[in-house]
């Protein structure tokens, strides 16, 4: 055995190593993909070819929609039907549209008392039915949707109509404070992003088995097995396991202690603030708060905030140049006056308590100075 100094002449293949590449090098980026790959696997109890790495959220949710409704299309070339939550993610909302400029019956799910009705979803299930597309958490309001619920209900369905109906949820905003096993979310197919969990954006996952057919969006090297072509990069799916791992160690401490800053904002806010509604469902997020102020100009309610030093929104990122308010609120609540002016609150594990008590009283002489201006 020698020690030998490598040098590195593959360039043309990336200037740090790809993992398809077959030196030395390409082998140790492989092998670093493959250990992120099974850390996810055990954390959500899948195999680790179920893990499917892409660029985010946003393009896992349009593999799962877009390509098993496609590739169901193509292989049984009969009239299809898809349901998707209102209030989801708009990865999800907008993909379903695409799908009915395709010509697939695309119906968004019946929601009641801040859940889905299992009995109006019942009636509207049908043969055609392929897909249902949900969030597990809605990442505005904080409500934790009813999956297992929705789950029984597409069973129950299945054993009617002899056709299987496959449940997709987009779990993003669940691994801070929920369970992300499949077997908890009842799900066939589960959508994870790092940006989420961690401090890097550019990464999620796709959790498919073999067995759910999926046509790749778009073609090339055949990366992931086929469904997602494009260079890998290891760095990204380490931090993004290990980020993952870092939140199921600590779910159960960050729960209780978002849950209690949760409480006291809610406490010293509608204690402060007059005409204030709290926008939430029968199971809630701790560490998600959504408001809504009445005739209340929220876009500059955020940008007062901003200047005080705390970063909030008034809807989802994906959505800040809507005209329209809140989808999410609106399809909770059916109140277009709360919908147009909401205010997200939202922190993480090493939020201080004295912060949030900062934040409170900020809020009231914000919501203050509006009133008086108005």
């Amino acid at each position: 055995m020698f020690w030998k100094r490598r040098i590195y002449l593959d360039y043309a293949a990336g200037v740090t190593p790809n993992p398809s590449s077959p030196h030395e090098e390409g082998r140790y980026a492989k092998k670093i993909l493959e250990d992120a790959r099974t850390t996810i696997a055990r954390l959500v109890e899948v195999q680790p070819d179920d893990v499917v790495f892409t660029s985010g959220a946003t393009e896992s949710n349009a593999l799962a929609i877009l390509g098993h409704v496609r590739a169901l299309r193509a292989a049984e070339k009969k009239d299809m039907h898809v349901l998707y939550l209102p209030s989801a993610h708009a990865s999800i909302v907008e993909n379903a549209k695409l799908l009915s400029m395709e010509g697939v019956r695309v119906d968004t799910l019946p929601v009641r008392d801040y859940r889905v009705d299992t009995e109006a979803l019942m009636k509207m299930l049908t043969r055609e039915t392929a897909l249902l597309s949900m969030e597990a958490v809605c990442g505005e309001t904080g409500v934790v949707w009813n999956t297992r619920e929705v789950r029984r209900t597409l069973d129950a369905a299945q054993l009617a109509f002899g056709s299987r109906i496959v449940l997709h949820i987009d779990a993003s905003q669940a691994p801070l404070t929920e369970k992300i096993t499949r077997a908890h979310f009842s799900a066939d197919m589960l959508t994870f992003d790092a940006s989420k969990v961690s401090t890097v954006r550019g990464i999620g996952v796709l959790i498919a088995h073999r067995t759910i057919p999926i046509t790749p969006l778009y073609a090339g090297g055949g990366q992931e097995r086929g469904l997602r072509s494009g260079s890998e990069v290891p760095e990204l799916a380490r931090n993004f396991a290990s980020a993952l791992a870092a939140a199921a160690l600590g779910r159960e401490k960050f729960r209780a202690s978002a849950g209690r800053e949760q409480a006291r904002l809610i406490s010293i806010i509608t204690g402060a603030v007059p005409n204030v509604y709290i926008n939430e469902g029968r199971t809630q997020s701790p560490h998600i708060l959504n408001l809504s102020f009445p005739n209340r100009d929220t876009d500059y309610l955020v940008a007062l905030l901003d200047e005080a030093g705390f970063a909030v929104s008034s809807r989802s990122a994906c959505e800040t140049d809507s005209q329209e308010g809140s989808r999410a609120v609106f399809a909770l609540t059916a109140d277009s006056e709360r919908a147009r002016a909401t205010l997200r609150i939202s922190w993480g594990p090493g939020l201080r308590p004295s912060a949030c008590t900062r934040f409170a009283h900020a809020l009231k002489e914000a919501i203050a100075f509006i009133d008086s201006s108005g």
